[in-house]
C-alpha cells in the first residue's frame, strides 16, 4: 500500500485565530492562515495521490481507518493527536466523506529535521462502490 505523505499539520494552538467582525463586533475563532494553507495544500496532494493509487472514495457510513505516522523537525514535545482536527478536515470530501467515520490509528513518531511530515496510509472497512 502507497502512503500518501503530506507536510505536517499545524496544531489546534495554530490553527485558529480569533476574529471581530468589523460592523457586527462578533467575536469568531476562524481559520488561521497556516490552516487555510495546509487545507488547501493537503487537499490538492490528496488529489494527486487519488489519482495515482487509484483510491475509490468509500460511500456514506464506511469507517475508514488512517494510520499516521509523524516525522518531527525537532525534539520538541509535541502531541500527536493536536493535529488530527486540520487533517481530518483537510482530507474530508477527497478522501472519504465525512470526518465522522474516520478511525485514526497514531502508529508511531520519528526525527526528521530534514523533511518533518506525516505519512498516512487508508483502509475503508467495506468494499467501495462509488467515487467522488
Amino acid at each position: 500500500m502507497r502512503r500518501l505523505v503530506l507536510p505536517l499539520p499545524p496544531s489546534v494552538n495554530h490553527a485558529y485565530r480569533n476574529f471581530v467582525h468589523p460592523r457586527t463586533g462578533r467575536r469568531m475563532r476562524v481559520l488561521s492562515h497556516e490552516a487555510e494553507r495546509f487545507k488547501r495544500d493537503a487537499a490538492w496532494l490528496a488529489r494527486e495521490w487519488v489519482q495515482r493509487t487509484g483510491w475509490c472514495v468509500p460511500p456514506p457510513g464506511t469507517k475508514v481507518v488512517l494510520r499516521i505516522w509523524y516525522y518531527w523537525s525537532n525534539r520538541r514535545r509535541t502531541d500527536t493527536n493536536n493535529r488530527n482536527k486540520v487533517l481530518l478536515d483537510a482530507l474530508e470530501g477527497v478522501l472519504y466523506v465525512d470526518d465522522r467515520w474516520v478511525l485514526v490509528r497514531e502508529m508511531d513518531f520519528e526525527i526528521d529535521k530534514a523533511n518533518p511530515r506525516i505519512e498516512i496510509e487508508l483502509e475503508a472497512l467495506s468494499e467501495c462502490e462509488m467515487s467522488f
